[in-house]
């Protein structure tokens, strides 16, 4: 840790490989959907602003171009527009719903305000022309659609392709200029044809190969870090999450016992997770781990807090408190970091707003930004991950070899079991609550794996995506062993949910239900009462505080 300046400079440690599709986000609720179903067919693809101009666009080189769908009118005042020369370069262009309109509008076409919309199913009949698009699937199929306004006379150069009762251009193509277009959602599953149509683009219209797979990608970041990080330190604060412990294992892999990993425990986690942490990567992966301890000083910190805000300030706060002072530890026994490596995701990125063209956003990840780093502080970032999406991060844990309990891990808030304890964090409710989450894990997990034995699908829509006990703070009257008690209650929060941006209580068995209250109020001592909570999100979150 150098003395030099308190800006901290980001790199990426991703490989960008030589085939990439470039999807333009013209405020698409399925833009990321587009990226997800590219990357599905192993070719690598990118989220930009539509607005990005031309010269850019030759500058990065891309392989083929998706113009994504809109909520906007082409006609409205501030309706987002792609600069006309990205037609003109050559690429192969594919444009969906909005994007097919930008498209035909744009090159001379006509975008019509129709009387009557179309949402979501809709029957699509091939014409007489020949489309490369189309390929070999059906002359009738069933495709989603989304929209009022349509193309109702396409540009010079272009034949219409398909249509629907409602809408006359339903796709339309220039095969000499290699533009194609559709009105409906191909991205979408509700769209029966739709993966053979982004095939036959990707691979037979842009001559693309499938070649972005697992191994390729970890060859390439391990082989970037290695470039970048060179022969000095590197430090990472592990939490035991998916993010870090992948970041933790590629980096372990590209330059060994040159990374430090740091897992401060503020004895907040779930119950033998701290084990399980410091197991993984002191006996599996060659890495400096070092547990920092640091339980009694949060439980002092703690103390008395009931505000969750307050809560999620303070340890945060304080976990910055302990990773440098264990830098700084570290850089007084010769042993200073160059690097810090973070669990940086492509989500975080595009969620920020930071979608820079062919760059990324210029600050650290956002909850990392709560806390400015210390005067004279200055660490340049690695971040293999921000070009990668949830699941493909998951995908590339198993394929490092990480255990199924971190890289499935659920979803799980920064400041720990506080949050799921209303008002003051104390020793004796947390033990209570980590007993009880236990129990609440060990049954869902059991019903989660019986589920998967049944189907063979590993989330199945009646898998539940995440599930925890809260601890409120109120207690209530029960009956126990012919005693009147007066203990706490438990609360059961289940839900299914795919993103986290809405999710719905799972339906749970009775039996279940009953097996999970039984065990936790004959086992917890302190409980006498189970609650299921079944407020979806939303109005309510998922978590309590």
């Amino acid at each position: 840790m150098t003395e030099q300046t308190s800006a901290q400079a980001r790199h990426s440690s991703a490989v960008r490989p030589e085939e990439v599709v470039l999807v333009f986000d013209f405020g698409a609720q399925y833009g990321q959907l587009i990226a997800r179903r590219v990357r599905d067919l192993h070719v690598y693809s990118e989220i930009v602003p539509c607005d990005i101009k031309a010269a850019e666009v030759r500058e990065l080189a891309p392989s083929a171009i998706i113009l994504s769908g809109g909520p906007a009118s082409v006609y409205a005042d501030d309706a987002p527009s792609v600069d006309a020369a990205v037609f003109e370069l050559g690429i192969p262009i594919l444009g969906f719903c909005y994007g097919q309109q930008i498209m035909a509008s744009t090159l001379g076409g006509t975008v019509s305000h129709t009387d009557k919309g179309e949402y979501g199913p809709a029957q699509l009949v091939r014409s007489e022309n020949a489309s490369q698009l189309l390929g070999e699937t059906p002359a009738e199929q069933r495709v989603w659609m989304s929209h009022r306004d349509a193309v109702t006379a396409v540009p010079e150069g272009f034949v219409v392709t398909a249509t629907t009762d409602v809408c006359p251009v339903a796709s339309m193509e220039n095969p000499e200029r290699r533009l194609f277009a559709t009105q409906f959602h191909p991205e979408v599953r509700h769209t029966e044809y739709g993966t053979d149509i982004l095939r036959n683009f990707l691979f037979g219209i842009c001559g693309l190969h499938a070649s972005w797979t697992m191994t390729s990608i970890i060859d390439d970041a391990v082989a970037a870090i290695r470039e970048q990080v060179g022969q000095d330190r590197v430090i990472l604060g592990l939490s035991g999450g998916v993010d870090s412990s992948v970041v933790a294992a590629l980096c372990a892999r590209a330059v060994g016992k040159q990374v430090t990993c740091v897992f401060v425990n503020h004895g907040l986690l779930r119950k033998n997770e701290p084990e399980e942490v410091e197991a993984v990567f002191t006996k599996q992966f060659d890495v400096d781990f070092i547990h920092v301890h640091a339980e009694e000083r949060y439980a002092e910190l703690l103390a008395g807090v009931t505000d969750p805000e307050q809560k999620r300030r303070i340890i945060g706060t304080q976990f910055w408190k302990e990773f440098f002072a264990v830098a700084q530890d570290l850089a007084r026994d010769g042993r200073a970091m160059k690097y810090l490596a973070q669990g940086t995701i492509y989500p975080d990125i595009i969620e920020s707003g930071a979608r820079k063209t062919g760059g990324k956003a210029s600050t650290i990840k956002s909850h990392h930004n709560l806390i400015p780093f210390p005067e004279g502080v200055h660490f340049d970032l690695i971040e293999p991950l921000d070009h990668f999406f949830k699941d493909e991060v998951r995908a590339l844990g198993t394929a490092l070899g990480l255990p199924d309990h971190i890289v499935h891990r659920q979803p799980f808030p920064g400041p720990g079991l506080a949050i799921r304890i209303i008002g003051e964090v104390t020793p004796e409710k947390l033990a209570v609550l980590k007993e009880a989450d236990a129990i609440v894990r060990q049954e869902l997990d059991a019903y989660n794996e019986a589920l998967y034995e049944e189907t063979g699908v590993r989330n199945s829509e009646h898998s539940v995506w995440q599930y925890f006990a809260v601890l409120p703070d109120v207690r209530s009257v029960g009956v126990m062993g012919d005693e009147r008690s007066y203990e706490r209650p438990i609360i059961l929060r289940a839900v299914e949910s795919s993103d986290a941006m809405t999710a719905d209580w799972a339906k749970l068995p009775y039996e279940v239900l009953g097996t999970i209250s039984s065990r936790i109020v004959s086992e917890v001592a302190g409980i006498n009462r189970v609650v299921y909570d079944i407020t979806p999100k939303p109005p309510a979150t998922i978590e309590w505080e």
